[in-house]
């Protein structure tokens, strides 16, 4: 009987369950692309079912089931926090401890009911630690024998940052940092200053940055204020945070806004209101800020390893922009960050530590790495598709030569139509990688504001990836090697680029947006940088066929690539989700599989309600 062991991340947010055999990846997907709620923390059960599926076994067949992190260690620390800060917390603590004593407490039991769920059995259930499952996701399946393993996030039981060392199968713990004092938890307060949402908005703030000017003396000012008041950061990157400051160790906001006004001289913004130069500008300092912190640990890292490679999880290693920097910093010869680096990815960190660890197997690093692509969520049929198309009389275009397809949608592509592309398996973490995107032409100056404001329906400040042939990135952007989970920001090839107007720094962040500041306008972020996804023929041939297809005819490599999913849903998981996007969406075609849908064709969409109160804005 070969070796099973199920992956679980669950009750705090993205949800997701692995299945290994044999210690290869089969199957894993995020729990949220089946309920449709957006970041569900509830038990994984269709993602479960999913990959047990997928492999062809029932629970009974499993050598262990593996939770993330430890219940009882995470209890420990809301007591002795709630303890250290008392009186302070009441509310928080009447809150949460309940929901403790009644349920986490008995997280075994609790587990081994929503796992009688799936089937008969009773597997062994583990539970490796929060920042371990982590850091397994990040070594494990890297292509490195031996290298450096940094993991940064909010916090897990107690640590919030650890510098490991990853080993043939050996993982060593050198350094954590504890709660409160969190780099993850201290981006998100100043998410939650600039007005979006914790555990979604980060990477908005992200995005926000560049539109900050590095020139205006209160990004200077407002950084040291930083680490005047803010925190006390050590040269080896470790940081303690003034507490009078935050509020989420007992509260239940994330921090003291009185404080924060008095600090910064401007008030918390409100959601979804206007985006002012002030709070750009602060993006701009809490991102510098933050990379600096980045630069400071993976110097540690190196230093304590001796190692010439890193990987990277947790939240923070979603923070592309620090890893393009730290990438040509130099400081590892290479960087390879796990693409489910938040708490989805822990599940399969929490199985391959029980693998490796527990069973204590041995580990045969792949030349690429071993995940796949992130190819491992559901794959759908030509019988899917059909149904699909029965159900709703949709007037569609087979095509029996993959290569006639894919020649008729690079002329849609140039042409500026908006492309929905559904293809093969489902991406496991956050990004679409080519089988749930939505396409246009990078070069098409309107594409960006056409697929923010008529398509996604989010802010129109958000930039775009490119999908960029692994065989032609070194000509479009300063990149020298592979980056195939669209987690390193490069800059634009200079030759590319053009030069800005006169009068730019005065112009509204809009104005400024939609300056033509490179011949690829629509993936080119108002810092003439990029998140670049190169796409590769040996990990998914279709999807580099199309911009192969798009190269030959339009002499551009390249694509824009954005999740196929509008603002506040989670990235469509079936041909059904597709084509109900596609519909409500200003969306031109549509290709699922071999099938080619063009909007205009299709019969009116009706349904009950608005469909967008089905989808909370992130």
């Amino acid at each position: 009987m070969p070796d099973a062991i199920l992956g679980i991340s669950a009750y705090y947010h993205d949800s997701a369950a692995v299945l290994l055999l044999d210690g290869e990846i089969v199957a894993a997907a995020q729990e949220e692309r089946f309920t449709r709620k957006k970041h569900d923390e509830g038990f994984p059960h269709h993602a479960a079912r999913y990959v047990l599926d997928e492999a062809g076994l029932s629970l009974a067949d499993l050598s262990a089931v593996a939770f993330y992190d430890k219940p009882y260690l995470k209890f420990e620390r809301l007591l002795e926090t709630y303890n250290g800060f008392a009186p302070r917390g009441l509310t928080s603590f009447l809150s949460s401890i309940p929901v403790w004593i009644k349920e986490k407490l008995f997280m075994r039991k609790m587990l081994n009911e929503e796992l009688d769920r799936l089937g008969r059995g009773r597997p062994k259930i583990l539970f490796p630690e929060h920042h371990l499952s982590h850091a397994a996701s990040a070594f494990y399946p890297s292509p490195f024998e031996e290298a450096a393993i940094l993991t940064v996030d909010g916090v897990g039981e107690w640590a919030t940052t650890t510098i490991c060392k990853g080993s043939g199968k050996d993982i060593s713990v050198l350094r954590e940092l504890h709660f409160p004092h969190s780099l993850g938890l201290l981006y998100s307060a100043f998410t939650a200053f600039c007005g979006f949402r914790v555990n979604s908005g980060e990477y908005k703030l992200m995005g926000l940055a560049p539109y900050g000017n590095p020139g205006a003396a209160r990004v200077e000012q407002w950084k040291q204020a930083m680490y005047d008041e803010l925190m006390d950061v050590r040269e080896d990157g470790s940081l303690l945070l003034n507490m009078d400051y935050f509020n989420y160790a007992t509260g239940l906001t994330m921090c003291n806004n009185a404080r924060w006004e008095a600090l910064f001289g401007i008030p918390a913004r409100q959601p979804e209101s206007d985006i002012t130069q002030p709070y750009m500008d602060l993006a701009l300092a809490i991102q510098q800020v933050t990379e600096e912190i980045v630069f400071s640990l993976a110097e540690t890292a190196r230093e304590l390893t001796g190692c010439e490679n890193l990987v990277m999880a947790g939240g923070v290693a979603l923070n592309c922009v620090a890893n393009g920097k730290l990438l040509r910093r130099g400081t590892f010869r290479d960087i390879w960050i796990q693409p489910a680096a938040g708490d989805a990815g822990g599940a399969l960190g929490a199985a391959l530590a029980a693998r490796h660890i527990w069973q204590g197997k041995a580990r045969s690093p792949e030349p690429d790495d071993a995940m796949q692509g992130a190819y491992l969520g559901p794959e759908f049929h030509e019988a899917d598709i059909n149904r699909v198309i029965r159900k709703h009389n949709a007037p569609n275009e087979q095509f029996d030569d993959f290569s006639a397809l894919t020649e008729k949608v690079a002329g849609l592509l140039a042409e500026g139509n908006a492309v929905g592309w559904f293809q093969g398996r489902m991406e496991y973490g956050p990004r679409a990688l080519g089988n749930r995107s939505i396409l246009g032409d990078p070069r098409h100056p309107e594409m960006q504001k056409k697929l923010n404001l008529k398509i996604k329906y989010r802010e129109g400040f958000r930039p775009f990836a490119p999908s960029v042939m692994e065989e032609e990135a070194a000509a479009w952007f300063e990149l020298d090697r592979p980056s195939p989970y669209m987690l390193i920001v490069a800059p634009v090839a200079e030759d590319r680029c053009n030069p800005l107007p006169d009068g730019y720094d005065a112009m509204t962040m809009y104005d400024r947006l939609y300056v033509q500041r490179s011949t690829i306008p629509a993936v080119t972020h108002v810092d003439y940088s990029a998140r670049i996804q190169t796409v590769s023929k040996r990990t998914n041939p279709r999807y580099w066929q199309l911009i192969d297809a798009f190269n030959r005819a339009q002499g551009c490599g390249l694509v824009v690539n954005t999740s196929f999913n509008v603002r506040g849903e989670p990235i469509v998981c079936t041909p059904e989700d597709a084509y109900a996007c596609f519909m409500r969406t200003e969306m031109d075609y549509l290709v699922l599989g071999d099938f080619l849908f063009a909007k205009a064709d299709q019969p009116d969409w009706k349904e009950e309600g608005d469909w967008r109160d089905q989808f909370e804005l992130d």
